[in-house]
């Protein structure tokens, strides 16, 4: 019987690994300035940048201290709140009128809604895998209007209340000019309750300015105007309680008041 040569072929599962590797993270010298141990090298650097950063903020917090509007005053009728630099801009937002009067609710409902979905959806509306702002056009475009929307109406809630304070005096009481010792304001005044709040019992000025010497600056009707339409703090209507006629006789009387003259 003949005989024949017969290779042997040993098979490995290849579920068992033929060489058992220690669990030992590689050095980390093999990739010079590309990573680092989180701890301590990283973390330190952390805490480095965070106490930088935080003894920073209260040097400033202790050199410029938070701004404080004027003292709460409820007899100053020209006060002019403003909401903190956070909400200025919903502040300078519900201003417009497609978003208050009849259209608050679009203001204050559906403007937000919409903003705060764009942000929940972000992850579906733009899931392309660049990182580069060219390559994530929707995410990218959508983040620069909402930070150019929320600068710009910032800016512009600033600029309208410090050009209403400089217009009303700083939303301070306006100097008296008191009139003369002998002075008596008429009936046709005196009969206003609303008008002796701001401009004073016997006309010396107070939160208004002063108007025992009125005739000296409008005519009758201007005064009428000033009532009707009102001022930079003078509210329309002009706090005037009664029938046309006093009004009449109020104007009047206000332009018959020359002072000294």
């Amino acid at each position: 019987m003949a005989k024949h040569d017969k290779d042997i072929e040993y098979v490995g599962d290849s579920q068992v690994p033929a060489k058992r590797v220690p669990n030992v993270a590689p050095s980390y010298d093999e990739y010079p300035g590309k990573t680092e141990l989180f701890w301590p090298n990283f973390l330190l650097k952390e805490w480095m940048v965070a106490a930088v950063v935080l003894f920073a903020f209260l040097m400033l917090t202790v050199m410029h201290p938070a701004p404080l509007e004027q003292v709460a005053d409820p007899t100053n009728a020209g006060y002019i709140p403003l909401p903190d630099w956070y909400f200025l801009f919903l502040y300078q937002l519900l201003k417009y009128k497609w978003a208050s009067g009849t259209w608050v609710m679009f203001g204050i409902i559906i403007i937000p809604a919409i903003s705060f979905g764009a942000l929940f959806f972000a992850p579906w509306l733009d899931r392309g895998p660049g990182r580069r702002p060219s390559q994530r056009p929707v995410a990218v475009g959508t983040m620069l209007l909402a930070l150019v929307a929320i600068v710009y109406l910032s800016w512009a809630a600033m600029a309208e209340h410090e050009a209403t304070l400089a217009a009303s005096g700083g939303g301070a009481p306006v100097a008296s000019n008191k009139p003369p010792a002998d002075f008596k304001a008429g009936e046709a005044y005196t009969k206003q309750v609303g008008c002796a709040g701001c401009h004073g019992a016997n006309m010396e000025g107070g939160l208004g300015p002063a108007l025992w010497d009125e005739g000296t600056r409008m005519d009758k009707q201007q005064i009428l105007d000033m009532i009707n339409n009102g001022g930079v703090t003078m509210p329309k209507g002009g706090m005037f309680q009664g029938t046309e006629e006093e009004k009449q006789a109020l104007a009047e009387y206000l332009a018959s008041l020359k002072g000294n003259k």
